[in-house]
């Protein structure tokens, strides 16, 4: 069967970073990066992994973790986007049967497969990116799919599973009024958790060819209705 974006080979994994004690808060956990990705973020510095194809098999990644017991006390399934694998729910039992808790980052174009995981408890926590208002999602992601993203907000929302919402900010592509109707969008569907921004990385090779920042955002003008945490 010819394999289409969202299928994943039999390698799905670009790469295993074996520590990391940032990613998954109050864990050290390891991180598994997924290839391919069903955005095109104009700022994303992975391009490898995003258009690349993976290296590691499932196997190589529990073999890892079955020689990290009692070291390390999570997974953190990153991309890429770990939703596009078929396999991800057979592959977190795997992780689960060996005790280790997971956190997903995700795009949230994939509501199906998150309620999958949430709904059978295979995912401890989920860092969800909220990558611009709907008016520029298309002009940030080049991704039509504001309202797949939309439909695992409100999962998530309503479920009351432990998440947080994130923001890579760009202060030429995301000016403080559109921060701005984010926070206000999330206040409305009753989002009550810790929005995080997190500055965009400059290197000469982001998908869209971004060039750096000409103005720094005033995070004095943020509106106060979450509690906003710059990530540095």
């Amino acid at each position: 069967m010819k394999k289409n974006h969202t299928t994943m080979s039999h390698k799905p994994l670009y790469d295993i970073t074996p520590f990391t004690a940032l990613d998954y808060p109050d864990h050290l956990a390891a991180i598994f990066w997924f290839a391919r990705c069903n955005m095109r973020c104009v700022y994303c510095y992975n391009k490898e992994i995003v258009l690349g194809e993976g290296k590691r098999t499932e196997e190589e990644a529990i073999a890892f973790l079955q020689s990290r017991i009692g070291l390390l006390e999570a997974v953190v399934l990153s991309g890429g986007e770990a939703t596009l694998f078929d396999g991800l729910v057979e592959f977190c039992k795997k992780i689960k049967q060996l005790n280790f808790k997971i956190k997903l980052d995700t795009n949230g174009l994939n509501p199906e497969m998150v309620k999958v995981l949430v709904e059978n408890e295979l995912v401890d926590y989920i860092a969800l990116d909220y990558k611009a208002p709907k008016e520029k999602y298309y002009e940030i992601t080049k991704n039509k799919h504001f309202d797949r993203f939309s439909k695992t907000l409100n999962l998530l929302i309503q479920k009351q599973f432990d998440f947080e919402v994130r923001t890579t900010v760009h202060s030429n592509l995301l000016r403080v009024t559109e921060i701005n109707r984010i926070i206000k969008d999330l206040l409305k569907r009753g989002y009550r958790g810790t929005y995080y921004l997190q500055p965009f990385v400059f290197t000469e090779h982001t998908i869209g060819k971004v060039k750096e920042e000409k103005t720094s955002l005033d995070r004095s003008q943020l509106s106060s209705g979450l509690n906003v945490v710059w990530r540095a």
